[in-house]
């Protein structure tokens, strides 16, 4: 008689496997792009708002690409236990891997429209800074608001409620799988989903601005940050330092430019 643990591990792999590959995918792709002649186009900065008033459409294609395979690779890990469960609630129907795929396209929908209101959030700052009677100055100042809000935010009542959804994936499924139709029901999981995972997290893709997708470093420090503290047993614990660590980086920022 099989094991119990065999009886469950199999298809969790198949999944696990499959979205293994799709996140070293986003990571293999972020890389060769980085190090194309087309590599420039990861930064956000002025080129991006040279390309967004001149191609609008160049714009909007270049940066879908890059904050989907952003998100693929920093964000989809977090959301691993997620989709193992609900894969667990559906895997007994001919189309369960449909079903999973609707709930990861609701997830990177939120996702992509939250990357485009972050991006104007940058647009806004770093204008915001240019009219500053420092020009030179700006951008350390828009280095340091950034920081400044990351850290507040991890103090915030918001980001604790949302973490708490983010950290509790199996009452977050029995809440909202019911009766009807199941691939609404698919959609609706992943956009709630995604909405969450935003509410935690969005301070800390912010900081993306400040280091590009050209620094894969970096996004692999924040998404494993990210993820440690949305599913390890010990998450909680991560938040208020992160928090105190990205004042200090703002203040830091703030004083070292001040005296340059």
């Amino acid at each position: 008689m099989p094991s119990r643990g065999r009886s469950v591990s199999w298809p969790d792999a198949v999944l696990a496997g499959v979205l293994s590959t799709l996140i070293l995918l986003a990571w293999s792709s972020l890389w060769f792009w980085r190090h194309s002649p087309q590599g420039h186009l990861l930064l956000h900065g002025f080129t991006y708002q040279q390309m967004a008033s001149g191609s609008p459409l160049r714009f909007a294609l270049i940066f879908i690409s890059a904050w989907t395979l952003m998100t693929i690779s920093m964000m989809m890990p977090t959301s691993v236990p997620l989709l193992v469960l609900f894969h667990r609630m559906v895997r007994k129907r001919a189309y369960a891997a449909w079903l999973v795929a609707i709930v990861v396209f609701g997830y990177l929908a939120i996702w992509i429209s939250s990357g485009a209101l972050l991006q104007i959030i940058n647009w806004i700052l770093q204008a915001g800074a240019a009219r500053m009677a420092w020009p030179a100055a700006a951008p350390w100042v828009v280095s340091a608001v950034i920081l400044g809000i990351a850290g507040l935010y991890q103090f915030s009542s918001l980001k604790y409620a949302c973490l708490e959804k983010c950290r509790s994936p199996f009452s977050f499924l029995v809440e909202r799988w019911q009766g009807g139709s199941e691939s609404m029901q698919a959609l609706r999981i992943g956009l709630a989903h995604g909405l969450f995972c935003v509410g935690c997290c969005w301070s800390l893709m912010l900081l993306m601005f400040l280091v590009s997708a050209q620094s894969l470093t970096a996004m692999m420090v924040l998404g494993a940050a990210m993820a440690l503290e949305k599913n390890a047993s010990w998450g909680r614990h991560l938040t208020a330092p992160l928090g105190v660590l990205l004042l200090a980086g703002a203040a830091a920022t703030f004083v070292i430019g001040i005296r340059a």
